[in-house]
């Protein structure tokens, strides 16, 4: 596809949206209200739009490879603070899937220049988990599971922050870890136990 079709796409989709809401721009400049923070994999094939079923303004996204959590990441961070705090979602998302290349590349014992600094961060996930993973024979069994343990760790980096702390002491705010299985199309709740994890954690991380 070449630049000029994709401003071709662009005008076909305003005829298609005003065909159905004449307002709908219109509606959509006033502001937004998303119930959702959804932190994603920048992996091309992984849009946080389709894969859930909802429309603009429903969901806050940020995505980064591997759907990490880095909590000295002015990126990440910025976004979470202002989702929680200004934009008071309800819900927060941290959704990784099968067949991630940031993962998969953390479990390599290779040099991957300037990526090292941002995969040693799956590594620790790696060597938190280790004694689990030493006992998955299966290659591809061990990947899938690096990728859920990526995820839960990465929730844990969220409930670590005195925003979400704040957020879910005040209002009830709600992490979830999902994981999407782009072999399939299924979207996995990993079912985590975000309150045990909570309780175990804020002895040292109580900031609320």
């Amino acid at each position: 596809m070449n630049v000029a079709e994709v401003f071709k796409n662009n005008d076909q989709w305003i005829a298609d949206k005003l065909a159905i809401d004449p307002d709908y721009f219109t509606n959509l400049a006033k502001g937004q209200s998303p119930e959702f923070l959804y932190i994603g994999c920048s992996d091309s094939r992984v849009t946080a739009e389709d894969l859930m079923g909802i429309k603009p303004g429903e969901a806050f996204i940020h995505r980064n490879i591997a759907n990490l959590v880095n909590n000295v990441d002015l990126n990440v961070m910025t976004v979470l603070n202002y989702a929680v705090r200004h934009l008071k979602v309800n819900h927060i998302v941290v959704c990784g899937h099968y067949n991630c290349g940031g993962v998969k590349a953390a479990m390599q014992p290779a040099d991957m220049g300037i990526l090292n600094p941002w995969l040693r961060n799956i590594r620790d996930v790696y060597r938190i988990h280790k004694n689990e993973l030493s006992q998955i024979e299966d290659e591809a069994a061990r990947y899938d599971r690096l990728v859920e343990l990526n995820v839960q760790e990465q929730c844990v980096n969220l409930l670590k922050t005195a925003a979400v702390q704040e957020a879910i002491t005040l209002r009830g705010l709600t992490v979830h870890g999902w994981v999407f299985d782009i072999r399939t199309g299924k979207l996995i709740d990993l079912k985590i136990d975000f309150d045990g994890i909570l309780k175990d954690i804020k002895e040292i991380y109580n900031l609320y």
